[in-house]
């Protein structure tokens, strides 16, 4: 989940390790540290918190005429977010140093082994343990004592290695983290953990395997096995992302320029891939010929956090219109259960980064029992789209703000696809039902376009009495009750106001205990097939006096006799409703957590790729 960037070329080091941070600090901001290679010496800075006390901490040495050094931005997993546990660490020379994402699971035994052996320790992390182990078997090749310290971990790592004896190199290394190459003709050669690093100087990319090594200079890279030391090749990608779209474009946090971006992401994720005259999917790199498709009896989808919530969406569309039974597990849970899997199964994994540790264990497990795997993703080459049988990708862009949004709407427009396509192969739906859901999902994006303004303005007048509260509830059922748990995650995850989401018949079963005249309660009720239903416990939260807002469908004037507090949105197909209602819980969160002045894109303890288990 930590940040890694690391240079060697022809620029000043200092300022691109700089750049490269800023736009993964998304993945953790405990604390940071840089290192660079000055004078025949490691110079090393290491500060607790965010970037810009790094930065500050630098001083003039954001000068420094280096042009190879590593950087790192930390999410804490082993010892607390100290400048002492901050990245990057050294052997006891001084002459190497390591930044790190993953976990060393057999740490322990290794520092106790290490400790026996001379090598002093400063640090409480697990990452420390590999910059002695390399230490133990450097002699005069970095890459021969990287390969056979490698050979000694147990665990998940993406390294970044520099040492003062081999000045002009760097070493790479991954094994179950994400580590991407960026190229450059003239400028030297790059690496991070994520494309956004890259793209202010590269937009040529190479992704490192599990297993893989790379050594970096300024006239480019090698790559080798870790296990066997073999050379590899592997050719380029070419990322179709721009540095300008990792930026803010005027709005006040990422959140808020995502949250806008999504007419946008739902348009590309769709373009091409849907004929409104006959309501065909086309889905070219799905990976399913007709003879697999014939044998799929079942499907698993399989996800974490707010992407879990766009397949509990999915569950219905496709059981609705393809008539496949559906489970819907969450990854860490899936792949430590008794699976009931094989090739008539069809596992369904969906992630934004196409690197979460869990989902990507998950697909791995389905894969050796026989399944058939299709990843949804939203970055092209990334490791579950690498390791599937084949990929529908989203087009949402990269997403910075590390409460989703614009991936999650971008996942459902997938979604719907892939159950269009799975009806229109089975034969479960006929010419006019495709051609009235492919023209549904086609008008999605205009008409969240529009609405987006309006919904942001109706959110800014209710919310000076629900921001300073304690507790949130959220309700819905049937597709919105996955919109209810997105809208409780994202004003947990961003305000730290303590919210839950309930399918809303599952009121009296306990959760009704709770509610009074304090308790907030949002309630999701579109004029669809269960709106009687909904009504009927808004009804019950109003006689014990819950604090009632309602979603609903412009024109239905029963919602003001029930609360004060509605935002109307307009009345569409009933199948774009999860997509639709997920804009005003999205507008509610941000703009709670920015009037309590929360770090809407940065909130604690939390990193947008969760690449370790």
């Amino acid at each position: 989940m930590c940040g890694i960037v690391g240079y060697v070329g022809s620029k000043r080091v200092v300022p691109v390790i700089f750049e490269g941070l800023k736009r993964l600090e998304y993945r953790g901001y405990d604390s940071a540290g840089i290192v660079y290679l000055e004078n025949e010496a490691l110079v090393k800075f290491r500060c607790e918190g965010k970037l810009i006390n790094l930065e500050n901490h630098v001083g003039e040495a954001y000068l420094s005429s280096s042009c190879v050094g590593i950087g790192h931005t930390r999410w804490a997993t082993h010892g607390a977010p100290t400048t002492d546990n901050a990245h990057p660490h050294s052997d006891c020379s001084g002459k190497l140093a390591i930044v790190h994402n993953g976990i060393i699971e057999n740490y322990h035994s290794l520092r106790e082994e290490l400790r026996e052996r001379g090598h002093k320790f400063t640090s409480e992390t697990d990452t420390e343990v590999l910059a002695h182990l390399i230490e133990e078997y450097l002699e005069d090749d970095l890459v021969k004592a990287v390969r056979l310290a490698l050979d000694r971990v147990e665990g998940s790592y993406a390294l970044g290695v520099i040492w003062t004896e081999e000045p002009h190199t760097l070493i790479a290394a991954r094994n179950h983290s994400p580590l991407v190459l960026g190229v450059h003709d003239e400028a030297g050669s790059f690496m991070a953990s994520d494309i956004p690093a890259l793209l202010p100087y590269t937009n040529r990319v190479v992704f490192l395997e599990d297993g893989e090594l790379a050594v970096l200079t300024e006239k480019g890279h090698t790559l080798f096995s870790i296990a066997t030391g073999e050379k590899k090749e592997r050719g380029e990608v070419v990322i179709d992302w721009s540095a300008s779209m990792a930026e803010k474009a005027g709005f006040r946090h990422f959140m808020l320029k995502e949250i806008f971006e999504q007419p946008q992401a739902i348009a590309n994720t769709i373009s091409g891939r849907v004929n409104l005259e006959t309501g065909e999917v086309t889905l070219p790199e799905i990976g399913l010929d007709d003879q697999a498709l014939g044998k799929i009896k079942r499907i698993f989808l399989v996800a974490c956090g707010t992407s879990w919530h766009a397949a509990l969406v999915a569950k219905y569309w496709i059981e609705k219109w393809a008539r496949i039974p559906v489970e819907v597990d969450i990854a860490s849970e899936y792949r430590y259960r008794t699976l009931i899997v094989d090739e008539s199964v069809l596992t369904v994994a969906i992630s934004q980064s196409g690197e979460t540790a869990d989902t990507l264990a998950g697909i791995r497990l389905a894969g050796k029992l026989g399944s058939r795997v299709v990843t949804i993703c939203n970055v092209v080459g990334s490791t579950m789209t690498r390791e599937a049988d084949g990929t529908i990708y989203t087009h949402a862009g990269p997403e910075i703000g590390v409460a989703s949004t614009k991936a999650f709407t971008a996942q459902l427009a997938a979604l719907f696809l892939l159950a269009l396509f799975l009806a229109e192969k089975k034969g479960t739906i006929d010419l006019e039902k495709r051609q009235e859901l492919a023209k549904a999902l086609v008008g999605i994006g205009p008409v969240v376009e529009k609405e987006l303004p309006l919904i942001q303005e109706q959110i800014g007048t209710l919310i000076d009495s629900f921001y300073d509260c304690r507790d949130f509830l959220f309700i819905g059922r049937g597709m919105n009750f996955p919109i209810a748990l997105e809208g409780a995650l994202k004003l947990k995850e961003i305000s730290y106001i303590h919210a839950e989401g309930y399918a809303a018949g599952e009121l009296k079963h306990g959760p009704i205990a709770l509610i009074d005249k304090e308790m907030p309660i949002l309630a999701i009720v579109p004029r669809d097939g269960v709106y009687s239903k909904v009504i009927s416990n808004v009804e019950e939260i109003k006689a014990r006096q819950g604090r009632l807002v309602l979603l609903g469908s412009r024109g239905d004037t029963q919602l003001r006799t029930l609360t004060d507090d509605v935002i109307y949105l307009p009345e569409i197909h009933e199948e774009m409703n999860p997509i639709l209602y997920t804009i005003p819980a999205q507008l509610l969160a941000y703009e709670i957590a920015a009037r309590r002045g929360c770090d809407v894109d940065q909130p604690r303890n939390l990193a947008k790729s969760v690449t370790v288990e």
